[in-house]
């Protein structure tokens, strides 16, 4: 039996509707026995939060099998004086950091949601302030820098575009704690006790999940859901080990190429 990651935004769902035949495919992979992790860059609500609107969707997953990079930022930015720049239903995975105003050590850059809240996280009131942190020597670091996303509604702007904004205007480059960072990617490992080389990717976006998982050493699929666009496979180096019309077809795909 083979180890999983899942991502969850565009491999499980779309703006909350579940992908056809989704929440059937993940009680397929349980039932044959797969270890599985989700894995996610999402930074717009906490775990929690997270886990109980899947659960609404009708996936059955515990809050413990998912992974977000709050676990992963407060574990890297502990004891340091945090300015955040992310989405207010995020904080509570920030627990036991020192969130601060000014006077930071490090500046967190999170993730954007469907709402009006990104518009005032990114304010110029607030961009500026991160600059001015960076002058005076905190570190900055983002929990992904996803150029976008895809909602039910067409594609949408992240935060990666904050982020190298940032970058250039500091002249620093970014740490990014989620996918596809290593730390990201062996918490996940471990969390599952999985061997790199017998674990599959699963995800729909080429850089963070295909290309990120394949330093690693993992085997990948390519989902042709969510930011998937065929055009991509034409301009990239990064081949995936396979590619399915959606999640809903994993399950033979891997029966067939185990």
């Amino acid at each position: 039996m083979a180890a999983i990651l899942l991502d969850v935004d565009g491999v499980l769902h779309v703006s909350g509707d579940p992908i056809p035949g989704a929440i059937d495919a993940v009680a397929g992979l349980r039932a044959a026995g797969h270890r599985i992790r989700f894995v996610t860059n999402s930074t717009t609500t906490s775990r929690r939060e997270l886990g109980e609107r899947l659960r609404r969707m009708g996936f059955a997953i515990d809050d413990d099998e998912l992974q977000t990079t709050g676990a992963v930022a407060a574990r890297v930015l502990a004891g340091k004086r945090v300015l955040a720049l992310t989405m207010a239903g995020f904080l509570d995975d920030l627990d036991g950091l020192e969130l601060i105003g000014m006077n930071a050590d490090a500046v967190l850059v999170g993730g954007a949601d469907e709402s009006e809240e990104p518009g005032r996280i990114y304010s110029y009131l607030n961009l500026n302030r991160a600059f001015l942190e960076l002058q005076a020597g905190a570190e900055l670091y983002c929990l992904h820098r996803n150029r976008w996303w895809q909602t039910a509604a067409g594609p949408r702007l992240d935060a990666g575009a904050v982020v190298a904004g940032l970058e250039y205007a500091a002249g620093i480059e970014a740490t990014v704690l989620g996918k596809p960072s290593p730390q990201y990617f062996a918490a996940a490992l471990e969390a599952i006790d999985a061997d790199p080389e017998l674990t599959w990717m699963v995800g729909d976006d080429l850089e963070g999940d295909i290309a990120g998982a394949q330093v690693q050493g993992m085997r990948t699929v390519l989902v042709r859901t969510g930011k998937f666009r065929p055009d991509e496979l034409e301009h990239t180096s990064v081949l995936p080990d396979g590619i399915v019309s959606s999640i809903a077809q994993l399950a033979d795909w891997l029966e067939q190429n185990l």
